[in-house]
């Protein structure tokens, strides 16, 4: 019997998962890859002058580093990439499962989620998730064809966050949400122009879990995923106006959305 499309088209999907790799470039995500041991590592090219300052992660992952000339720098990045020196191949992190993430987890208090909506530019995405570390985020969660992928950009912009955070990407955003919605989370979505503040919209409920989502900037959230969102909040700005970029957005709104309020 012929295998429908789908499950061809799926089991494709996994092949070309299973064989990709990242190049992660620059002395602070390489180090902190390096000591993830969760983290699936392939090759690491360095300088001399790389390899001095990254002797103790290096001995600790166990890898044989490749010595490269900076001036004809081996691994295959971006001429333009802030390399410092150190670049490692890796296979993408596996945080596991929506489940997994949103009802497990070892912080305390009820979690947070970023749900984040075609937000693409690495850089962004890189800072939010060091946000959502510092703020006690479970998660930073956007989609598969409409997010930025682990890249080194990525990995350099997140300064380590992207070893201790968990990112993961789904492939509707909107079922996610329903998903979210029936394990008793509170889904907030972000936009400027609604009437009621975070801080209003979860008073009484900061027991609660909370999913917060964020849009593109410009575009902002799709129309799908407004009208999946169990309320629509917005970030008050001194005098009424102004306006955040994505990320700053994201902290912010963490913040706002704490668990327990500051006495």
């Amino acid at each position: 019997m012929k295998k429908p499309k789908w499950v061809i088209e799926k089991e494709q999907s996994k092949r070309a998962s299973a064989a990709e790799t990242v190049w992660l470039f620059g002395l602070h995500a390489v180090r902190d890859a390096l000591l993830n041991p969760r983290r699936e590592r392939l090759r690491l090219v360095v300088t001399l002058n790389a390899q001095g300052k990254l002797a103790d992660a290096i001995a600790t992952s166990g890898m044989e580093p490749e010595i490269s000339d900076p001036r004809k720098f081996a691994a295959p990045i971006d001429a333009d990439s802030v390399h410092q020196g150190a670049a490692l191949e890796v296979k993408p992190l596996d945080w596991g499962s929506l489940d997994d993430i949103a009802l497990g987890g070892e912080r305390d208090g009820p979690p947070r989620l970023l749900l984040l909506d075609r937000v693409t530019d690495p850089h962004n995405v890189g800072a939010i998730l060091r946000s959502a570390e510092v703020f006690g985020a479970r998660a930073v969660i956007g989609v598969q064809r409409h997010s930025a992928p682990e890249t080194g950009a990525l990995a350099k912009t997140a300064s380590g966050a992207l070893e201790r955070q968990p990112y993961l990407r789904v492939r509707n955003l909107a079922d996610t949400m329903g998903r979210l919605k029936e394990m008793g989370y509170l889904v907030l979505g972000l936009a400027g122009e609604a009437e009621q503040s975070i801080e209003r919209a979860i008073e009484g409920k900061r027991d609660r879990p909370v999913a917060l989502v964020l849009g593109a900037e410009g575009p902002g959230l799709r129309e799908r995923t407004r009208e999946t969102c169990d309320a629509l909040v917005r970030i008050d700005a001194a005098g009424g106006f102004g306006s955040l970029n994505v990320s700053n957005a994201a902290a912010v709104a963490l913040y706002a959305a704490r668990a327990q309020s500051a006495d």
